[in-house]
């Protein structure tokens, strides 16, 4: 932890940032190996240049979650009671002048700590955490590979459990059962089972639709495993596929691999998605890939960097993204793959190892 503080340091001095407001739990769990969900109460890491503390609710145990870690020793703990000014605390301890805030801290929280602190200019301070998060270390990279591993084995499970007229529900709660199974994380996760046209919604929340002959099935699976995301597309057939399917299953799969096969260190992001994109625009279907080709993925399945057009994100060694292409066709069926990757010294890792060939089950 300490490594990964002095890392956030480093790139604080790069941004001119001389302290910091941490603020998602996820950030401080990746800094001080403590995870909390403060829900409505208020949770918040302050780093300045020499100095680290943690300030909470007293309902956070927070002395004892530190206590055994490397990081326990440096980080100062302050907590304060429901009935207290929350706020309170941190506003004494910060330092006049310029204050990176976390990009997701509550206004209840910020607003009340700028009218008290007249003297402290806020501005968006959570690159210096996302940078030093968007490169795994050794020990996360290994995390990862577990998850997609069993990620790969609820896959072929999920696969075989498709059978005449099974809802969307019923199989997205056989797939969550399959990860608990596993040690996945508790309360965390979801499946997106989509039958025939619900699959053109890349966000479809499963339904009692039942499954009929000629549906594509796109199952997108996803949860924590020790805190770290697995998350993998497959589309299959059921019954048959008509020469469309096909044909869109094909673009997609092409694309797939083209935005694999341009993954490596020093090539920007924007490049990646653009060589996926090529491939399904030379099919004839560039206006029905609507989303970007990934994002990265970590402690929160979404996370930076972000794999898009748009990114200014280079790839670096360390980093992990989906690489998820996908073709929707409106009011009939959606097909789309995903694979996570992996940035190494020379290239690129698939985490997932689940078949992409056509499938009819």
């Amino acid at each position: 932890m300490k490594e990964r503080i002095n890392k956030v340091r480093q790139h604080m001095e790069k941004a001119g940032l001389r302290q910091i407001v941490v603020t998602n739990p996820s950030s401080v769990y990746y800094l001080t190996s403590c995870y909390v969900n403060p829900h409505e109460r208020m949770l918040a890491l302050y780093l300045n240049e020499e100095e680290a503390f943690l300030f909470g609710n007293e309902l956070f145990c927070l002395e004892q979650l530190l206590a055994g870690q490397d990081s326990g020793s440096d980080i100062q703990i302050a907590t304060h009671k429901d009935s207290d000014n929350a706020i309170a605390g941190l506003a004494r301890t910060i330092k006049a002048g310029q204050l990176g805030v976390d990009k997701s801290w509550a206004a209840r929280y910020l607003l009340p700590l700028m009218e008290t602190r007249k003297d402290v200019r806020c501005c968006l301070g959570s690159e210096p955490v996302d940078l030093a998060r968007m490169q795994k270390d050794e020990k996360e990279i290994s995390l990862m590979r577990q998850a997609s591993q069993i990620n790969d084995q609820v896959m072929e499970l999920a696969l075989a459990a498709i059978r005449e007229d099974i809802t969307e529900s019923e199989l997205a709660a056989y797939i969550m059962e399959r990860y608990r199974q596993r040690g996945a994380d508790f309360g965390s996760g979801a499946a997106l089972v989509c039958f025939g046209e619900n699959g053109a919604d890349p966000h479809h929340e499963p339904v009692n639709r039942r499954l009929q002959r000629g549906d594509s099935v796109l199952l997108d699976i996803f949860t924590p495993i020790s805190r770290y995301w697995c998350d993998m597309t497959r589309t299959v057939f059921y019954q048959e596929a008509s020469e469309e399917q096909q044909q869109v299953y094909k673009a997609v799969k092409a694309a797939n691999l083209a935005g694999i096969a341009a993954v490596k260190p020093g090539v920007p992001l924007r490049d990646i998605d653009g060589a996926a994109r090529k491939v399904i625009e030379a099919a004839g279907y560039g206006p029905y890939f609507i989303h970007r080709l990934g994002h990265g993925c970590g402690i929160d399945c979404h996370e930076p960097p972000d794999c898009s057009a748009a990114s200014e994100a280079v790839a670096q060694p360390g980093m992990v993204f989906s690489i998820e292409p996908g073709i929707y066709l409106p009011g009939r069926f959606g097909v789309r793959i995903e694979d996570l990757v992996l940035v190494t010294a020379t290239g690129v890792e698939v985490l997932n190892k689940a078949p992409k060939e056509l499938a009819v089950v």
